[in-house]
């Protein structure tokens, strides 16, 4: 399955206007915005858990990380509630579920293969002092990409011009980008060489961001 899998054009996804879809474990279910791979797959979703529901147990061969969106995701190694960052390298593992339930955006396949840096953070704890209306955190930085996430007030102008490429995640709030207004849920890609210019609602905006990725992206090694 290939699913804006042309790393070189613009994608907006307005997640939340998607039907959910069934995984193949019962009570999870999610929105898929890139996929190359069918259930072995380099991609990113959002991903639902019912109360009470379970995914199987399972190695993560090519990486994952992802952010709690609502709820409290759960494993073995702990709970995570809501606005928590996580990152399992290759290797790891675990049995993930939810006994409240939860709503998960998910990064799959796309780590480097000898990266073994796991950790997890509450995204809003990091977050420094406002420069010009925009509040930073920087999650995670490696050779070959920047993690962060901002908290801008209304009105505050976001502009981004890492090269590598450019994706983001409307957590809360709104930002207007190329005329177009991106509000909660809503996914941004940008190709390598382009650049962010973006103003914030008039309530603010919450964006995870990711920069630098997208020219070493490939499909998984199955």
């Amino acid at each position: 399955m290939e699913l804006n899998a042309d790393f070189n054009a613009r994608v907006v996804v307005h997640s939340e206007q998607l039907a959910w879809t069934p995984s193949p474990m019962a009570g999870v279910d999610r929105r898929m915005l890139d996929r190359i791979g069918d259930e072995v797959a380099r991609a990113t979703s959002i991903v639902r858990y019912a109360p009470g529901s379970h995914f199987s147990a399972h190695t993560h061969t090519g990486g994952e990380e992802f952010i709690v969106l609502d709820g409290v995701f759960q494993d073995e190694h702990g709970d995570f509630p809501e606005g928590t960052y996580v990152r399992n390298p290759p290797t790891t593992s675990h049995t993930p579920g939810s006994e409240p339930g939860c709503t998960i955006f998910v990064k799959l396949w796309q780590f480097d293969m000898d990266d073994r840096t796991q950790f997890r953070k509450t995204m809003a704890d990091e977050l420094g002092a406002p420069v010009n209306g925009v509040a930073k955190a920087e999650l995670h930085r490696d050779p070959n990409e920047t993690v962060t996430y901002s908290h801008l007030d209304p009105g505050a102008t976001f502009s981004v011009d890492d090269k590598g490429g450019i994706e983001l995640l409307i957590i809360g709030g709104s930002l207007t980008e190329g005329g177009e207004t991106l509000s909660k849920g809503a996914w941004l890609r940008l190709p390598d060489g382009a650049s962010l210019r973006s103003v914030a609602g008039e309530g603010g905006a919450k964006v995870w961001m990711k920069t630098g990725h997208l020219v070493h992206a490939k499909a998984p090694a199955t």
